[in-house]
């Protein structure tokens, strides 16, 4: 592509890839597709988007498309590769001027530098670091700023780099470059707080911004460009001076005023001061030794102090937190229970630890935790009241404690009380007693004192289980709270329900239960939302407690459920109707209607409407509610001891679905399961015509996995229900034969056709004859000739099936063609007998007492299955599945005797001497194996 003559048609067509019309956009975008792999194209790009007179909207799009192609085109190895002589025309290009005047395409710019020294720094472009160097020298505003924007960059991008080569050409080039990145931030932080008091906030910004970059550079030199970097005395002395640099900058934050802009960029940069020691003590514990005792004194005076006071920020005491937790929680600094098998490192650092974390200091961390972060501020109470499904959201933001203070502080107490609880346990047992006793409403600083110590005993509770006596706390004290109704009083019955949740697994009487289930359904029925989600929450954690027995719970079920029932009806955000919903499913599925047998029917009222709202797609709440009430209707399947007609109804939302081809598919497979296993015959009256139009499209783009499930539901239609199975699922029959025929080269979809196959041959051969009619004349066969092919087929590939019940299915569907004075059946003789033998081998065991053989896959009676207490006893389907299996010839039916009898029947039909060289057909080995299975006979 010539340089000249190219430039302006690229440029055009760039143009028109910029228009939001689309008869324009996509002609563009496909020529521009076309160029990618053209020589030159590269170098047209670079000089359209340095061309700063040209529409930004271009340039923008010009950068992209070759930032992209470094990605496809630079490496040598690539299809269409970039030479290297345009390769060193480009990377000269890119550096040649660092005065990029807009600031989104200079950061394109900088990364797509990046990529580029990735792969080509420093050996193919030794040049780019000096280059960069020398640039951020300069006095010009602009070129300074943009290459420093690159260094930070390129350094970030080379130290994620991580071969060994790598990492030793980063450890060169950090060790080199070290002192003058050090040099560079101290001369750009000066100048910034030189600058912060002069009043000129276009210069303070812009020396600020040049301090954050700088200090970007030095976090990725600092923490990823030094094996030991406790040796670099430049390192430490970075390190060390990051406190008092803090000091200042929290300072400033006096003198910038309400300046926005200026306020964002100096947190930003405070923050990542904190990153830096975070990221090192990540990487480099016993190098941070030396700082354990500096960052904690820091990071304690800062957030429990008040030397904090008027000048700290929240996402700063978020991360002076975390420090202090990772510093306590380091395993590198715990000792061994033997302490000399220690490390001298570990002991020197939890030395310093000990020192630290004294009595008093300690005792005030503890109190200034629960006294003033804990409690509940004017913005949550005022959030509660406005929005209380968004606070609650709020309060179990899970993974956001790094990022938000409430769980931060609570994540810090918990490891704290963890580490030292011998000394913590008596200060939050002395908060505790002088809590005894109701609190006066009117007083709500006491109100929220006692619902912040309640926080702190809920999230110490193993801590404390020698040290509380929780049964007699929770009848004289906790109880009674929360049958204070008054509203101020709201946050203390909240408080209280969530305290029981935690220590329920902890330490909690199981006679008690049954009064904490009637504080439960009280509080489901309490006037504010907050209290019954809660109440919901801490209903899930006792019915998943181990301790927890369905008899006690049995006589509050119905009233929950009603009222679990109300409150997912009342509830509007995504995220609290899920919750919600699968309280509602934990229950079911853990009360697994034990002990209810047909009275648990009773609970349709409840469990019904539940289902049909979260599994019907043309209602809205389905989008979030989906995957639990499919749970929930799966599990209300299993344990329903009869269909009703409510039950049969609710199928009607299955079918939209099937269509949405989801990742919902599979329970959607086991829900119509166990309809087919719990009444056969109306559901698939009902549904099967519908049911058989669904599968038929699935069969068409499902994957072969889907496939699968789809022929196991209809595998197990023609199991339960042989007669009505076939004629039901007829549409589909034609389809597993033909792809018996043809030889389907999936082994698990191939052993599935056959599962279906044999189960329709076996228990239905009227309507097999029927189907090999239909079949014969789609393929325009004869029907003996498509017979034996089909035979053929599936003696071939019997091994494709690995399922013991399958093999013997197979082997009984093949003998039922016996006898039969058929040539073709006579000609597949011996394939017939040899799957048969392969069959007695997989079912035949040998009785030790008597030598003889007998059928171990026989039932003659159901048996009870012992269930141990670690087991979860069967569910009304499991029991629905043993019945079922006494009425199927794979369990009912020897292979031993009916082989003997088919081969008997075979040989009385065509009399001995036309029987004797049919069986001549077969190996004289597979003979011998059969006469062993048939002793006796």
């Amino acid at each position: 592509m010539d340089l000249n003559s190219a430039s302006t048609v690229v440029l055009q067509v760039l143009t028109q890839a910029t228009s939001q019309d689309t008869a324009v956009l996509k002609p563009a975008e496909e020529q521009l597709k076309q160029w990618e792999t053209q020589p030159g194209f590269y170098s047209v790009l670079l000089n359209i988007f340095t061309n700063h007179t040209l529409d930004i909207n271009v340039r923008w799009l010009a950068v992209l498309y070759f930032k992209n192609g470094i990605d496809r085109y630079w490496r040598r190895v690539a299809p269409h590769a970039l030479s290297e002589e345009e390769k060193s025309t480009l990377r000269a290009g890119l550096i040649t001027n660092f005065n990029e005047p807009i600031n989104q395409i200079a950061t394109q710019i900088a990364v797509l530098i990046a990529k580029v020294a990735r792969l080509d720094c420093p050996r193919q472009w030794p040049e780019l670091i000096p280059t960069l160097i020398e640039s951020v020298k300069v006095q010009d505003d602009l070129r300074q700023h943009r290459a420093l924007l690159t260094f930070y960059h390129v350094t970030k991008t080379l130290a994620s780099k991580r071969l060994a080569a790598d990492r030793k050409l980063f450890y060169d080039l950090a060790s080199g470059i070290y002192n003058f990145a050090c040099s560079l931030w101290n001369h750009h932080t000066d100048t910034f707080l030189q600058q912060v008091s002069s009043g000129n906030e276009a210069a303070v910004l812009s020396s600020l911004e040049r301090t954050l970059l700088s200090l970007k550079v030095l976090r990725k030199l600092t923490v990823n460009g030094f094996v030991e970097p406790h040796k670099n005395m430049e390192v430490m002395g970075f390190l060390h001076g990051i406190f008092d640099r803090l000091k200042q900058f929290l300072e400033c934050s006096r003198s910038v005023g309400t300046n926005n802009v200026c306020r964002d960029r100096l947190e930003k940069t405070i923050i990542l001061f904190t990153k830096v020691l975070l990221d090192f003590l990540d990487q480099h514990p016993f190098s941070f030794t030396p700082l354990i005792q500096r960052s904690l004194e820091f990071s304690v005076s800062y957030v429990f102090t008040e030397v904090g006071e008027g000048i700290t920020f929240e996402r700063f005491i978020v991360q002076c937190m975390n420090l202090i937790k990772m510093i306590v929680k380091n395993y590198a600094y715990k000792p061994s229970k033997n302490f000399e098998d220690s490390s001298p490192e570990t002991l020197e650092a939890h030395k310093i630890k000990m020192a630290f974390f004294t009595y008093p200091t300690l005792t005030e961390i503890c109190r200034r935790l629960v006294s003033h972060y804990f409690l509940l501020t004017e913005e949550e109470l005022t959030m509660w009241e406005e929005d209380p499904e968004g606070f609650t959201v709020e309060e179990t933001g899970g993974d956001s404690w790094k990022y938000s203070l409430r769980p931060c502080t609570e994540v810090l107490f918990i490891d704290i009380f963890h580490e030292y609880n011998q000394t913590l346990t008596p200060v939050l047992l002395e908060m505790m007693q002088t809590l005894q006793g109701p609190t006066n409403v009117e007083d709500m600083n006491a109100l929220l004192i006692k619902d912040a110590v309640y926080n702190a005993v809920g999230l110490a509770a193993y801590e404390l289980f020698d040290s509380v006596d929780f049964d007699q706390w929770f009848k004289n004290q906790l109880l009674p709270e929360l049958q204070v109704i008054h509203n101020r009083y709201k946050p203390l019955r909240r408080r209280v329900i969530w305290l029981i949740g935690q220590w329920i697994s902890v330490k909690f009487k199981s006679d008690l239960r049954p009064m904490l289930y009637e504080a439960i359904c009280n509080l489901l029925q309490d006037q504010d939302l907050v209290v019954r989600i809660e109440t919901a929450t801490t209903l899930k954690l006792t019915v998943d407690d181990f301790e927890f027995r369905t008899d006690q719970f049995l006589p509050y079920l119905e009233t929950m459920f009603t009222l679990l029932f109300q409150l997912l009806q009342q509830v509007t955000e995504c995220d609290t109707k899920m919750h919600v919903l699968h309280v509602l499913s934990c229950v079911i599925e853990r009360v697994n209607m034990q002990g209810l047998g047909a009275d648990s029917k009773n609970l349709y009222p409840f469990l019904l409407p539940v289902i049909q709202l979260s599994t019907d797609v043309s209602q809205p709440p389905h989008v979030y509610l989906l995957e639990d009430g499919l749970e929930l209707w799966l599990v209300t399947l299993e344990n329903s001891p009869c269909i009703t007609p409510e039950l049969l109804r609710i199928f009607q939302n299955m079918s939209p679905l099937l269509e949405r081809s989801s990742e919902n598919l599979r329970t959607c497979f086991k829900i119509i399961n166990g309809y087919i296993f719990l009444s056969s015959t109306e559901f698939l009256q009902t549904y099967a015509v519908g049911l058989c139009q669904s599968f038929c499209e699935l069969l068409k783009e499902i994957t072969t996995e889907g496939q699968v499930q789809v022929l196991k539901v209809v595998e197990n239609a023609l199991k339960v229900n042989p007669v009505l199975g076939p004629q039901m699922f007829q549409p589909i029959l034609p389809y597993v034969f033909r792809g018996i025929i043809e030889g389907e080269r999936y082994p698990v979809v191939m052993s599935t056709y056959l599962g279906v196959m044999g189960r329709v041959l076996l228990q239905n051969a009227s309507f097999f004859s029927s189907l090999l009619n239909e079949m014969a004349h789609k393929f325009n066969q004869e029907m003996d000739q498509l017979l034996g092919n089909m035979i053929e087929m599936w003696v071939d590939r019997m091994d494709n099936i690995t399922q013991p019940e399958r093999r013997k299915l197979s082997a009984l569907a093949l003998l039922s063609l016996l006898p039969s004075d058929n040539s073709v059946i006579q000609d597949k003789f011996c394939g017939i007998i040899n799957i048969s033998v392969e069959g007695l081998h997989d079912v035949m065991t040998e009785d030790p007492e008597t030598g003889t053989y007998k059928d171990c896959m026989l039932m003659s009676h159901l048996e009870e299955p012992k269930v141990t207490e670690d087991e979860e006893p069967p569910t009304e389907q499991d029991k629905r599945k043993k019945i079922l299996a006494l009425k199927d010839p794979v369990h009912t039916v020897s292979l031993q005797q009916f082989t003997y009898e088919k081969l008997k029947a075979q040989q009385e039909l065509l009399g001995e001497q036309a029987f004797q060289p049919l069986m001549e057909t077969v190996d004289t080995e597979i003979v011998t194996q059969l006469q062993e299975f048939l002793q006796g006979f």
